[in-house]
């Protein structure tokens, strides 16, 4: 009787449960029949018409499948990845801003508890400043990654808040992003926006104010120090899960801060 009522159980549970979304893929033989699958489940979970047009207007990102397959630059010694970044110019660089800028680092720091050094680092790792913030479409290298079996987990969360942004009007399906579809001048993932956008990150300001919020939802202490070890450098750490990009950020964020 025990096993019977078991079986029932799970068959109901079964019959009841949403339709899942087609199976994940390593290459774009599948992707238009995953899109159509995703598409349905977000229907039924309420994402609007304007988003899922988007979605279905995506294609396989073959760009960012290469990228995400060839990302040499993490496996470098701390040495040859900050020589590489080009870490003095980014100093250097990093110095003059923050006196021009005096006034919105004060701000921020006043509101989140950031100094200026971790933002100027984090502002010049990623874009140069704002110089290259990418050309891919953002939503077809979310969806791809969405797709892809490396790490679909993560970014279908990301695919999922970019469809809210769309629906919102903060995003398009023609907005423009870096090869993972990070966007703006210190390059955001869609959740990360959603949960820590402010204003427009395509300025300077909006961005730096979103890279605060960040910084400070991920555990930044303020007075404390972030270098390895220290309480702040865990806010690092959820910025980017690579040890050589962390240990590059606190150490340009030192010696900027240190000036």
């Amino acid at each position: 009787m025990r096993m019977a009522l078991g079986t029932v159980a799970t068959l109901l549970a079964t019959l009841s449960a949403p339709a899942l979304a087609a199976p994940c893929g390593n290459d774009a033989s599948g992707f238009a029949q995953w899109k159509q699958a995703f598409a349905q489940e977000a229907r039924a979970q309420g994402v609007g018409a304007k988003a899922i047009s988007a979605l279905m207007a995506t294609k396989y990102a073959h760009a960012t499948i290469g990228a995400d397959r060839n990302q040499k630059g993490m496996r470098l010694s701390f040495e040859e990845f900050y020589a590489r970044r080009g870490g003095p110019a980014i100093i250097a660089r990093g110095r003059a801003l923050k006196r021009k800028h005096a006034g919105l680092f004060a701000e921020i720091e006043r509101q989140h508890g950031v100094p200026a050094g971790p933002l100027l680092a984090i502002w010049g790792m990623e874009t140069g400043f704002g110089a290259i913030s990418g050309k891919q479409n953002m939503l077809s290298s979310v969806a791809t990654l969405a797709y892809d079996c490396r790490r679909s987990a993560f970014f279908i969360d990301q695919l999922h808040a970019a469809l809210t942004l769309i629906e919102r009007g903060r995003f398009s399906g023609a907005t423009r992003g870096s090869m993972h579809g990070e966007v703006g001048q210190t390059q955001f993932m869609p959740k990360a926006v959603l949960d820590y956008g402010v204003g427009s990150l395509e300025t300077p300001a909006g961005a730096l104010r979103s890279t605060a919020a960040f910084l400070k939802g991920h555990g930044w202490t303020a007075g404390a120090g972030y270098q390895p070890g220290e309480p702040s450098f865990v806010a690092i750490q959820g910025w980017n899960a690579s040890t050589v990009y962390q240990r590059a950020i606190a150490h340009i964020g030192a010696e900027i801060d240190g000036d």
